[in-house]
């Protein structure tokens, strides 16, 4: 396995943008390549449903071996946070520029570099997955033993608060003060697949991660927090409702959801379980930017919640409405209903440490390594692992460790190359001793 299978993966994933729910063409040009350059290998493109938030959404299946063996998954994902279109980039990253492409360089030490735009999620944990898949494929078959190997690299793997189909209801029968809830976030790639072939027998989830085998992560909630007033004019500023308008009072539901914050933490601080919890106000909206001279009737706060095992998503909004309802109480914002809904992404969810997909993980990173993995605590990172263990598949997460950004744009993730290609060793390593049809003690990567 060398540095340049990866780099050529990286290239083919960076060749162009890839936002969430338009991972159409990325997943062809993989197939497209992958398949000229294995054709033994089965590549395939599962176009998910049509929607408005989906137009061109799509999952790329490999497999490789039999039928009737257990199944193995390697999972990333297709979809990256950042999409390289500054109209929704700008928000988040501050920056208009474009991002460049991926590139090469030597780091400090004389280490071979990669960096890119979306390198972090998810494409170099992808890469790197794809090349250890293949690699993993190509020893078994050359042994001729009985394996069943699947690469799925999903489309919406990225966390997203479904705006078209707010918490409200239909003509938001739920706006009024107290009257919010909880919905469940739209499946994503892994779930369609999921949904549409058996459970594997054991997945692993190829991300960016802490240094460690991670056998248990957080879940995942958005909230929304919803303050409403009435229609009027900045000219009449004084007379609104409340005084000067939402906005000019916003401190006090932001110190409220940072209180709310701080009594949240306390409440399930625990150095030594394996994932925390956080909080965090990811987004404010309010008003029309083309008429600024009307006050907003309406502002909404957006909050993510990373949960931890026993959370109830339904308490936690109730936690929510009171603190925010009791914080504005005798303020100017007293007569502006409060209303909290939310979006269930999914809860925390673990694997058994001795399962044997784990024990097989670790004993590949201490291949790698030449030592076991130290336990990872208070891991606050969610992804779709938390969906492969809900539908009861036994799932480890581990991926190349990033080297920082890029320090003139840190859209630009870092790696070093020798990393990837441990980490695809590692995932090859992992599928050959998961089916316990090699002696992977003498198992190399050329």
């Amino acid at each position: 396995m060398s540095e340049d299978r990866i780099v050529d993966a990286l290239t083919v994933l960076a060749a162009g943008p890839t936002p969430y729910g338009q991972e159409l063409a990325t997943a062809e040009r993989l197939a497209g390549w992958g398949g000229a350059r294995w054709p033994e290998l089965a590549w395939r493109v599962d176009r998910l449903p049509a929607t408005a938030e989906l137009p061109r959404s799509a999952n790329l299946v490999v497999t490789a071996g039999h039928d009737d063996a257990p199944e193995l998954l390697i999972c990333s994902h297709l979809d990256t946070s950042l999409t390289g279109d500054p109209d929704f980039d700008e928000p988040v990253t501050g920056s208009s520029g474009p991002a460049g492409g991926l590139r090469r360089s030597l780091g400090p030490d004389g280490d071979a570099l990669v960096d890119g735009l979306g390198l972090g999620v998810a494409r170099a944990a992808a890469a790197t997955a794809l090349v250890g898949f293949v690699a993993a494929a190509e020893a078994l078959r050359a042994a001729d033993r009985p394996h069943r190997l699947t690469l799925l690299l999903a489309a919406t793997g990225t966390h997203r608060y479904h705006l078209s189909h707010p918490p409200d209801g239909p003509g938001g029968s739920r706006r009024r003060a107290g009257a919010g809830g909880v919905t469940r976030q739209q499946p994503g790639g892994v779930a369609r697949h999921l949904d549409r072939h058996p459970a594997p027998a054991a997945a692993v989830l190829a991300k960016t991660s802490p240094p460690g085998v991670l056998t248990a992560e957080p879940g995942a909630l958005y909230l929304r927090v919803r303050l409403t007033s009435r229609f009027h004019p900045v000219l009449a500023r004084e007379q609104a409702v409340p005084p000067g308008g939402l906005i000019t009072h916003l401190g006090v539901v932001i110190e409220a959801l940072e209180d709310f914050r701080r009594r949240h933490l306390a409440a399930r601080a625990d150095p030594t379980a394996a994932v925390g919890a956080e909080v965090g106000i990811g987004a404010v909206r309010a008003g029309q930017p083309a008429k600024p001279d009307l006050l907003p009737g309406r502002v909404d706060l957006h909050l993510y919640l990373v949960t931890v095992p026993g959370d109830d998503p339904a308490q936690l909004r109730d936690e929510v409405q009171a603190t925010v309802s009791a914080a504005t109480a005798g303020t100017p914002l007293a007569d502006c209903p409060v209303a909290v809904d939310g979006q269930l992404v999914h809860p925390a969810a673990a694997t058994a440490p001795d399962a044997p997909i784990a024990r097989h993980a670790r004993d590949a990173w201490a291949a790698a390594y030449g030592e076991q993995p130290r336990p990872v605590l208070g891991w606050t990172g969610s992804t779709d692992g938390v969906v492969l263990r809900g539908r009861g598949v036994p799932t480890v997460r581990l991926g190349p460790p990033g080297r920082g950004t890029d320090p003139a744009d840190p859209r630009r993730d870092r790696y070093a190359l020798a990393d990837l290609r441990m980490f695809a060793g590692i995932y090859a390593d992992i599928a050959v001793r998961h089916t316990g049809t090699i002696d992977s003690t003498g198992y190399r990567m050329a």
